[in-house]
């Protein structure tokens, strides 16, 4: 086999030869292995290439936001991708690198076991959900579906990215994410970061 996983982390994988092409690095999740909400996105850009996390560029510095705004530390949540290496000039992966990669995903929701599952964006909304998404109609929607034969619940969610583009989604996007706390279970009066505390 040409991989090799260390708990959660992809150590090794040659499954995808324009992927190893185009990485300097796989890109594993981040955050802690008990989270009780799972970020799921597409795959990592040059950023992320660069420093070996996901969303540590333009669209993770609207995601650490709206975290706040919402009463959440990123440091409390898992962020991962739907493929950990960058896709070459920054494409959509493939439906077969997509399923090249879907054992390591599946392993790490399996072993975070969150209380839900956010896909920011189209790609891995429809991966997950295995249908065509309109993730800008669907956002704040929640679905349970079987993911390794586990029932789980996804929430759906406009990319950060989205909110640059076009400010009107930075509404839907904060609004989703206040949902996706609440259904964890993610209480920020009760101990946790307020939206005033530390300003």
């Amino acid at each position: 086999m040409d991989e090799q996983m260390d708990g959660l982390e992809v150590t090794a994988c040659t499954r995808c030869p324009a992927l190893v092409a185009s990485r300097s690095r796989i890109v594993n999740g981040t955050g802690p292995e008990d989270a009780d909400l799972l970020f799921v996105g597409e795959g990592p850009g040059a950023r992320e290439d660069e420093q070996g996390e996901p969303f540590v560029g333009r669209s993770g510095s609207v995601l650490d936001e709206t975290l706040l705004a919402v009463g959440l530390e990123r440091s409390a949540v898992r962020i991962t991708n739907c493929v950990r290496c960058r896709p070459p000039e920054n494409r959509d992966p493939t439906a077969e690198e997509l399923g090249n990669c879907r054992g390591y995903l599946e392993r790490e929701i399996d072993r975070v076991d969150p209380e839900v599952v956010v896909t920011l964006g189209k790609v891995p909304s429809e991966h997950l959900l295995e249908r065509s998404v309109a993730v800008t109609a669907a956002a704040g929607d929640l679905e349970e579906v079987r993911i390794a034969g586990t029932p789980r619940r996804v929430l759906v969610c406009v990319h950060p990215a989205a909110t640059l583009y076009d400010r009107s989604q930075a509404d839907t996007f904060e609004t989703t994410l206040e949902r996706a706390a609440a259904l964890a279970g993610i209480d920020d009066s009760a101990g946790g970061q307020t939206r005033l505390d530390g300003f």
